[in-house]
């Protein structure tokens, strides 16, 4: 999974696995956190105490993957074959889990960077993906990194 190529991550767990082989790639340092069962998923907070499966009998897993080093990075991934990554406080939402991968080597690759906008005023951090994907979200001027303030253009 660590070759360039775009994976299908069918499972939360594939996109787990695919988290650790990255991290020990790069030489990073990884922590998990496992959410199992509809009442303990973040966007099922409506399940009701106790029922644990969803309407159609499936069991939701979501995990929580947070990365030592720099960018500080964390990645949460939703059973909806969807990711939240957060790099130094920035916020990508509804990223296709099948993407994570080459996302993160983008990031620890040095590829990714911040392009600053003289007017009006702004910055984003832009992370460009194999197959000509970018993902591009603003970042606020006092939250400002100096990892991202090194990766500036």
């Amino acid at each position: 999974m660590i070759d360039g190529m775009r994976h299908r991550l069918a499972t939360t767990e594939a996109a787990v696995a695919a988290c650790r082989a990255l991290a020990s790639a790069y030489g990073r340092e990884i922590e998990v956190t496992h959410d199992i069962g509809a009442d303990q998923t973040s966007r099922r907070s409506a399940a009701g105490v106790g029922v644990t499966t969803d309407p159609d009998g499936s069991l939701p897993h979501e995990a929580f993957v947070e990365f030592g080093g720099l960018p500080r990075t964390a990645v949460r991934l939703y059973p909806e074959e969807d990711a939240l990554i957060t790099v130094e406080g920035v916020e990508f939402h509804d990223l296709p889990r099948d993407d994570v991968p080459a996302f993160l080597r983008a990031l620890w690759d040095g590829t990714a960077f911040v392009r600053a906008r003289r007017f009006p005023p702004g910055y984003r951090l832009v992370v460009p993906l194999p197959g000509d994907r970018t993902y591009k979200e603003p970042v606020p001027v006092i939250g400002l990194t100096p990892w991202l303030n090194s990766r500036m253009r």
